[in-house]
């Protein structure tokens, strides 16, 4: 039975489920790094939220786990480099507080456009200063959004219900999203330009680090207004000081900071910042939604291979999961014998689907395939790791996917190229179910690809069989299957064959000096 550590306090709801779908799991919070470090090698998922730091030195510990699941959308208490080395598939919940998070960022809009915390500050200390506070109307305004992705998107449906205009800012929105979503397209120096208040929803990155610097600051709409509610970082907390004291900024409105817990900040005591304490999330709906989430999409992967909102894998649902297995266990084999038979340095690799695969989400069954590729070149590759290990040497990864129906009602064919051409093998299903090998560099040969193996490819000539069966007799090897094909009659012929236990150095030498024999390979599936 998989067995999952919850190491932060989450709803209970959580636990219930993992229990429900035959997951058995521990609640275990407020553990130091050194101590989680102590059991983590118990447990095959651990489920966070953002207390625990799943860092390189835990990740290394954890040598059974096989999925980390955040609720919420922010990984960034999980070193995702050293996850996907160690094949640990990491997902989160990237909608269970879309909405939430989107409140808080309209709520905190009209906070700064009527001065609400200091007016009710004011009002409480016991003065009525009714001139005082003299805000701004959010209708008719431009709202410049830097991210326009599903937390951006409900915020835009948000202002433009208030009657705003909203123009956004961001790379990956298409011109048609944006038609869709009502909003128009810009660049970032236009929405600055622009926009009277900013709200961003974007994750950190290198490219989005302090993405309103000084620089991007001193562009904006003089007296503009700034929200954030997405991660700290994104901007340059000093020179945000700088420019609400300067008047440049109007107000400015963190609900998230570069340090956390954010007990000191330049801009603490500034006239029009507000600020809240990571309260982005922090409903109690929230609350429940990602913590059912993380442990459904959890408890999928373990119990079905079911791959939800990961971040370092192709998403596979607990739908396709039983249908793809199949598919997934030919395509895995497939690549395992291009992977042992292809000694020369690999550069490319193309993965084809034609009949019934070619209906079916290709991308596991690419990963199935570097996974066996990759087994050439380390002991603990999976379908996690083995993508960025292709990467890591180079290789150019290719998906071909035909619609047509040759001899086989489904094929899926695995090329490579070396730096001796290309070299290509084929398989299909007999019975919806058993992997079986089709074709093997251009030769014809039906045959399983199952538990040791040997491969020899020789000059088609009489005797040839019966000095094999005689070499691997006196050798006490028995043989399981036996498969034969060849180009033509006379040329050159392939034999695979199935032995109860790996051969021996020495009979592998005795096989290579037979009359007539060219290659010979053990191989192991």
């Amino acid at each position: 039975m998989p067995k999952v550590l919850i190491s932060d306090k989450m709803d209970p709801k959580a636990a219930q489920i993992f229990r429900e779908r035959g997951v058995e799991v521990d609640e275990i919070t407020g553990k130091t790094k050194d101590e989680l470090i102590a059991i983590i090698d118990q447990y095959d998922g651990l489920a966070i939220r953002s207390a625990t730091k799943a860092t390189k030195e835990v990740i290394a510990a954890a040598k059974n786990l096989k999925v980390i699941g955040r609720a919420g959308i922010g990984v960034d208490n999980v070193d995702i480099p050293a996850a996907s080395a160690a094949g640990i598939v990491v997902m989160n919940t990237p909608f269970g507080n879309s909405i939430t998070t989107a409140e808080h960022a309209i709520a905190l809009m009209f906070a700064l456009a009527r001065q609400l915390p200091e007016a009710d500050a004011s009002t409480q200390a016991g003065k009525w200063e009714k001139n005082r506070f003299m805000g701004v109307e959010l209708t008719s305004k431009t709202l410049g959004l830097i991210g326009a992705g599903n937390i951006g998107s409900i915020v835009a449906d948000r202002a433009l219900g208030l009657k705003m205009k909203v123009v956004a800012y961001d790379p990956f929105l298409t011109p048609e999203r944006a038609v869709v979503l009502g909003i128009e397209k810009v660049t970032l120096d236009e929405l600055l330009a622009r926009a009277d208040f900013i709200t961003l929803h974007t994750p950190l990155t290198n490219e989005t680090r302090n993405i309103l610097s000084a620089e991007a600051l001193a562009k904006t709409k003089k007296g503009v207004r700034i929200i954030n509610c997405a991660r700290g970082g994104l901007i340059d907390e000093a020179a945000l000081k700088a420019a609400m004291d300067s008047g440049q900024v109007g107000g400015a409105a963190l609900d998230v900071f570069v340090e956390e817990p954010a007990t000191a900040s330049p801009l603490f005591g500034t006239p029009n910042f507000i600020s809240t304490p990571h309260l982005g999330a922090s409903t109690s709906e929230a609350q429940v939604n990602v913590a059912i989430q993380v442990a459904e999409q959890m408890a999928d992967f373990l119990m079905t291979g079911g791959v939800t909102n990961a971040l370092n894998m192709p998403s596979l649902s607990a739908e396709e999961a039983p249908k793809l297995k199949p598919y997934m266990a030919l395509a895995e084999r497939l690549g395992s014998l291009v992977g042992q038979l292809a000694h020369d340095n690999l550069t490319k690799i193309s993965i084809e689907v034609e009949g019934a695969a070619a209906q079916l989400n290709i991308k596991p069954i690419t990963g199935a395939v570097l996974a066996g590729l990759m087994r050439r070149y380390s002991d603990t590759v999976n379908m996690v790791n083995a993508p960025f290990l292709a990467k890591e040497r180079g290789l150019d990864v290719r998906e071909v996917r035909h619609d047509r129906e040759g001899t086989y009602h489904t094929l899926i064919r695995v090329s490579v190229q070396t730096e001796a051409g290309e070299k290509s093998v084929a398989g299909t299903l007999f019975g919806n179910e058993s992997p079986r090998l089709t074709e093997i560099f251009g030769i014809k040969v039906e045959a399983d690809l199952a538990g040791d193996m040997l491969y020899i490819v020789n000059e088609d000539a009489p005797g040839f069989i019966g000095r094999l069966g005689s070499t691997l007799g006196e050798a006490a090897i028995n043989i399981g299957t036996f498969h034969l094909g060849r180009r033509d009659a006379g040329g050159e012929a392939v034999v695979l064959l199935s032995v109860d236990a790996p051969i021996p150095e020495p009979v592998l030498w005795q096989l290579c000096k037979l009359p007539g024999v060219k290659t010979v390979k053990a191989l192991k599936f």
